[in-house]
């Protein structure tokens, strides 16, 4: 079962990653050619994206591995890992990025090919729908981390090639009205408004990850529903959660619920713990991607 779903991931992965590599080229052709800065803004971030998961095809085998005493969290935070830098290496372009365009913007700006960027632009956008629908349809069988931050990207290539169209499509038709002389700011200005879209994905996933790097606990709704779970199951039993432990890191998810008896009884039945155990799980089993769950007695302190 996980070699399949490993297998899975690679093959997903290989074909995003080929599909990226053939449009990042050209958008790095356009950029040439156009000497747009947003074209190449787009390009930079693609290419990035690229450089970025190349090694990580390497490293999914490692995610499979299971846990043993000198990896208790087996290898899950080399994702989490892998992720910051990623996302790191991300906001740090996109932050140069807008101080360039900025200074472009100062410096009096520069007149590109409007029409052309915008065809240019259309393609690519039926392009990125195409991958993202296929995207989209795999990750029913199979979604990861990683797998849903490639969706992402797509998702925001969708967008982002969307938005540049239609506003070198408005500049084309200011060349002729009393709006002309803004012309020459629209390309560093649709860069940087790219950029401050493209901004807040970085940041989210960096909290994220230094989260489950630091084995914080999950947001407030994730432990809201575990302990929903874990309460329900425990309804049949004598029985109450005295703590709840959740642990995030990559694509693992460890619940530990350490147990104590109620007024009608101080005697926990350890019978009772596998059953309850497998309703937890079966519950959850959907939320999460790979689960582990332990129900513990929880004794007292000497």
């Amino acid at each position: 079962m996980e070699s399949s779903r490993e297998q899975l991931e690679k093959h997903i992965l290989r074909i995003s990653f080929v599909m990226s590599c053939m449009l990042s080229a050209v958008e790095v052709a356009a950029a040439i050619a156009f000497r747009s800065q947003t074209v190449l803004m787009d390009a930079i971030f693609d290419s990035a994206e690229l450089i970025m998961m190349g090694p990580f095809l390497v490293l999914v085998p490692l995610l499979y591995r299971p846990v043993n005493e000198r990896h208790p969290y087996g290898y899950a935070q080399v994702e989490s890992l892998f992720l910051i830098i990623k996302y790191m290496t991300l906001l740090s372009l996109i932050i140069v990025m807008i101080i360039e365009n900025l200074r472009g913007i100062l410096s009096g700006g520069h007149q590109v090919s409007s029409g052309a960027i915008a065809v240019f632009e259309i393609c690519l956008a039926v392009a990125s729908i195409i991958m993202y629908l296929f995207m989209l349809h795999m990750s029913r069988k199979y979604e990861s981390p990683t797998i849903h931050a490639e969706i992402y990207m797509w998702k925001t290539d969708i967008i982002g090639s969307c938005g540049v169209a239609a506003a070198f499509l408005a500049n084309f038709f200011l060349g002729d009205t009393v709006l002309k002389p803004i012309t020459p700011y629209m390309d560093s200005g649709v860069a940087i408004l790219m950029s401050l879209f493209l901004i807040a994905e970085p940041v989210k996933e960096l909290i994220r990850g230094f989260r489950q790097m630091m084995l914080f606990s999950p947001p407030e709704d994730v432990m809201d529903k575990v302990r929903m779970v874990v309460n329900n199951a425990l309804e049949d039993y004598p029985y109450e959660a005295a703590f709840i432990d959740v642990i995030q890191t990559g694509r693992k998810t460890w619940i530990e619920v350490y147990l104590k008896g109620t007024e009608n009884t101080q005697m926990i039945d350890i019978s009772h713990l596998k059953d309850l155990k497998g309703r937890v799980t079966a519950d959850l089993q959907n939320e999460f991607d790979q689960l582990y769950v332990e129900f513990i007695p929880d004794l007292p302190e000497i």
